[in-house]
């Protein structure tokens, strides 16, 4: 059975950082497509960045320069490292597993329950 766990959420100021987790058991994150989405209240579920098998790293333009996609293989864990967070990132994150990946969300088949980060002015 697969679970993607997701961690690390929270309230932050404008300016900060956090760094989100996302702990997989039942698969290998080596082998997926890792991405990371977010949803923000009233909004569609939105690409924010994804590390594929070969190791190259792919960003949303609105979160490039600012956040960090990787790995930790022996952990079996994949990272989002957020930094100069603004209110506008204020999202529920949620970590993804396919094999097709891409920025689109039905490129994914296993999902997280999703973290909270909430960014105030």
């Amino acid at each position: 059975q697969v679970q993607l766990v997701e961690s690390g959420g929270g309230l932050v100021q404008a300016g900060g950082s956090l760094r989100l987790s996302c702990a997989a058991s039942g698969l290998t994150v080596s082998t997926y497509v890792m991405g990371w989405f977010r949803q923000a209240p009233g909004k569609e579920r939105d690409f924010v960045a994804r590390f594929i098998r070969s190791g190259a790293r792919y960003y949303a333009d609105s979160v490039k320069g600012r956040f960090t996609i990787s790995r930790g293989n022996a952990e079996n864990t994949v990272y989002l490292q957020m930094n100069s967070l603004k209110p506008e990132d204020t999202a529920v994150y949620y970590c993804a597993a396919g094999i097709v990946g891409g920025a689109l969300d039905s490129g994914y088949v296993y999902w997280g329950q999703g973290a909270q980060v909430t960014v105030s002015a």
